[in-house]
């Protein structure tokens, strides 16, 4: 795997990468006790690191070596809580794109396929630094 698809990220939040290609991603994580806010629920920013990197994993995987880009908006609505031991899916693609802005959406679901999450963000291919 490509540096570009194993961030420091995925460690610190503990999800793992399944999958990129063609303009899909897939990533998976086990939520643990850490991950909860004070409501015992997944923390939302937990959801929006998992989507948000999802969706990088599909956007970066199209783009030559050496070439990168970022997130430049982003979007999640949250439809049902989660809780710690449950696994997560986030399910990732673009959508359309033009030569340097991508549009992708994310689907979250839990263990029993229940859609947890949905997500949509604009990623830029940046210029290549010399």
């Amino acid at each position: 795997m490509s540096k570009k698809l194993n961030p420091p990220v995925a460690r610190f939040i503990g999800f793992r990468l399944i999958k990129a290609g063609k303009g899909k991603a897939v990533c998976g994580m086990r939520v643990k006790k850490h991950h909860v806010y004070s409501n015992g629920a997944v923390c939302g920013g937990i959801l929006c690191d998992l989507a948000d990197s999802t969706m990088g994993f599909a956007f970066m995987a199209l783009l030559p070596d050496g070439q990168t880009g970022v997130t430049v908006e982003f979007k999640i609505s949250f439809f049902k809580p989660v809780y710690p031991s449950d696994e997560l899916k986030a399910t990732a693609r673009i959508l359309s794109h033009g030569r340097t802005l991508y549009f992708l959406e994310c689907e979250v679901r839990d263990s029993k396929r229940r859609l947890v999450a949905k997500a949509a963000s604009t990623c830029k291919i940046l210029p290549a630094t010399r």
